[in-house]
């Protein structure tokens, strides 16, 4: 919630804002002094008297030698003597409350913002036990950051009037595809799911075509998991896998490909197609997540997953997000278009 959680993040996606306090100054109000030589006011008894004359009032000087500092300041300062204290409290209630708004460790700081372009990623939300990475084969945590290409093409595939998207599929320099069948088992299991019929040419609106050269439309990347954590973020700690129009690539993170997901109780290689049709869907402009629309349906290929199949699993990563918290739980599945082309596509 990613909550903002959240260019989505994959899980969904997410954010803070900055505060500021309002500081509020005191005005200083001084007593009114006449001009110099003058008196604060008319004496009782000049220093001088008049010869001859009585004073009006007698002894009123020893009075005001007995008057305590406390008593002096208030015949000074009249009505203002309690205007000021009542004001300084004020001000520091004021200071008091700025300061507690911010919470502890919080004065000085602005909160980051989610990365722009991300989609796809966790939101910051609670952390579903669905959602934790299974027991499976090895794979290496971090890889270079380079990225290398996978030679290879493909002729079109969708109608030459549809929107066309190109792009590579590439393996991170330090990742060792071997154990799954090595580069061109990638690139070829990337092929064959956007060639499907029930992925997402099939309502003949797009079209693929894999390029090894130039500029692509975005890339498809497999990629160590620190790698995807550094372009797709790690608010919460799930593997996931994200879309960074930043960078115009498609993270699909090592992790999940060798292992899976536990919400995702088909094989691993309807899961990688699901990883690779999901991703996709971002890139080419599917920015949001859906829910499950029914008890026993099948999910949408945008529903996350990765992280549960019950939509009670995802509102608890993001409860910030459009899936309800109920107990709807579909079945799994990877496709766009499970059915197969629209009727007349």
């Amino acid at each position: 919630m990613s909550d903002g959680r959240r260019g989505t993040s994959d899980g969904v996606d997410i954010g803070p804002t900055a505060r500021g306090t309002a500081g509020g100054g005191r005005e200083s109000h001084s007593p009114y002094y006449p001009p110099h030589g003058e008196p604060l006011r008319a004496p009782w008894d000049p220093e001088e008297p008049t010869p001859g004359r009585r004073r009006s009032v007698p002894g009123a000087r020893d009075h005001l030698r007995k008057q305590t500092p406390v008593g002096r300041f208030f015949t000074t300062w009249g009505w203002r003597a309690y205007a000021i204290p009542v004001l300084i409290v004020l001000t520091a209630l004021v200071v008091a409350d700025a300061v507690a708004a911010t919470g502890p460790g919080d004065a000085g700081t602005v909160a980051e913002p989610e990365a722009p372009g991300i989609v796809g990623g966790p939101a910051a939300g609670e952390l579903p036990p669905s959602g934790r990475l299974p027991e499976g084969g090895p794979f290496i945590e971090a890889g270079s950051g380079g990225f290398r290409t996978i030679p290879g093409r493909t002729d079109l595939i969708g109608r030459p009037t549809a929107e066309l998207f190109s792009y590579t599929v590439e393996v991170e320099d330090g990742v060792d595809t071997v154990e799954f069948g090595g580069d061109d088992s990638v690139a070829r299991m990337v092929d064959a799911t956007l060639a499907n019929p029930k992925s997402w040419t099939a309502d003949g609106a797009l079209a693929f075509q894999r390029t090894d050269q130039g500029e692509p439309t975005f890339r498809i990347s497999l990629a160590s998991p620190l790698t995807v954590r550094e372009n797709c973020g790690y608010d919460i700690e799930l593997e996931a896998s994200c879309y960074n129009a930043s960078t115009g690539r498609v993270y699909l993170n090592l992790a999940r490909w060798v292992r899976g997901a536990r919400s995702f109780q088909g094989d691993i290689g309807s899961y990688r197609q699901y990883l690779v049709n999901h991703e996709v869907g971002h890139a080419i402009g599917f920015p949001a997540h859906e829910p499950c629309p029914a008890d026993g349906a099948l999910a949408p290929v945008m529903m996350q997953q990765t992280f549960g199949v019950t939509n009670a699993e995802i509102f608890r990563l993001d409860p910030e997000g459009v899936v309800p918290d109920n107990d709807d739980t579909c079945r799994y599945n990877a496709w766009p278009f499970p059915d197969g082309p629209p009727t007349g596509g």
